[in-house]
């Protein structure tokens, strides 16, 4: 077999990381418009992510933050971004760089990416921080289903998963 020299599914990665980063630009500059939000799961051990120590005891995999109503501070690089959120009332300052991230949703157009999945075992349950369920990265294919209830039942979603790009 011959040695894969054009990598195309991180050629494909990169690309559509840049479509989360454009989006946070835009939000950075401009504010979430009509009933935009974004839910956006990051790996916390990853390098360079830095979160509180309570919230990284509390998620030591994985973290699912929402950027809606109540977020602050949003500054977007080419590595990353950071905001401040609210955790119990306490106001805490997260930095995550681009290459952590999981997924990305908005769910006011069932609009989801997902992003290397294949680093989680098969069964590995994971927990959905904006719902409080736990789901399997199997279940991550359906990404406005699972994190938000009020688009349960409606078809139509976009979900782009990379796994379709990625040698087996």
């Amino acid at each position: 077999m011959s040695k894969d020299w054009l990598r195309y599914d991180r050629m494909v990665e990169d690309a559509l990381r840049g479509v989360v980063r454009r989006a946070l630009i835009d939000v950075s500059t401009s504010g979430l418009p009509g009933d935009h939000h974004f839910y956006l799961t990051f790996r916390t051990g990853e390098p360079g992510v830095q979160i509180a120590p309570a919230l990284k005891s509390q998620y030591p995999k994985e973290m699912t933050i929402v950027l809606q109503h109540q977020f602050w501070g949003l500054e977007v690089n080419e590595e990353g971004f950071a905001v401040t959120l609210s955790f119990g009332g306490k106001h805490e300052r997260l930095v995550v760089p681009y290459r952590s991230i999981v997924s990305f949703a908005d769910p006011s157009v069932k609009f989801g990416l997902q992003f290397e999945t294949s680093a989680h075992g098969e069964g590995e349950p994971l927990e959905d921080t904006a719902t409080g369920r736990t789901v399997t990265p199997k279940d991550l294919n359906d990404l406005p289903r699972l994190i938000e209830d009020k688009a349960a039942g409606k078809s139509g979603a976009q979900v782009v998963a990379l796994d379709a790009f990625r040698k087996k």
